[in-house]
């Protein structure tokens, strides 16, 4: 599926934004439903390690937040969504350009509606490889990622915390009797 003008707005700015930009990774490509995105990881003195090869850190960060942002586009305003936990899994160092292709099919986002009818959250993971120009894998990576319908608040979010709570009222015992 080819890109509109309005993934391509929202490829360029997210190549701009500084916290990605500054990976060294760029989004080549999103489909203008946002159900598949294309990362490029070039081998540069921005991701260079100190052996020569791509630095592992450059590889998770050039795809933590896609999968993210493709359920926010993708379930719209009435869902929360989470990074909560990742795994990667580094197999053979990365001496040349690596790709990593997310996609998310419409049986995907239709099981999460369906699922948060019945339930307050739920976690999703997601597998994405890192693979040079022959397919080959460099590393793998596993995102766990929290959701939820807008309003269905987590425990132990900001201002839903009991033990915040408790020390609060504490701190008013103590300075009541001071």
């Amino acid at each position: 599926m080819p890109e509109s003008l309005k993934s391509k707005f929202l490829r360029w700015g997210f190549n701009l934004f500084p916290a990605y930009c500054a990976t060294g990774a760029r989004i080549i490509y999103i489909s203008r439903d946002f159900r598949e995105v294309v990362v490029k990881l070039p081998l540069s003195w921005q991701t260079r390690n100190y052996v020569g090869t791509i630095f592992g850190g450059s590889m998770y960060a050039a795809v933590d937040p896609v999968y993210m942002l493709m359920l926010i586009k993708n379930l719209g305003p009435g869902f929360v969504v989470w990074d909560k936990s990742a795994c990667i899994n580094f197999k053979k160092p990365g001496r040349t350009a690596l790709f990593a292709r997310f996609k998310l099919d419409g049986g995907e986002l239709d099981t999460i509606r369906t699922e948060l009818e019945h339930a307050r959250h739920m976690d999703r993971t997601y597998h994405v490889d890192l693979a040079d120009e022959e397919g080959i894998v460099h590393a793998s990576v596993e995102k766990v990622v929290y959701i939820s319908k807008e309003g269905s608040r987590r425990l132990g979010t900001c201002g839903s915390n009991p033990t915040k709570k408790a020390f609060s009222r504490r701190g008013a015992e103590l300075a009541e009797n001071g």
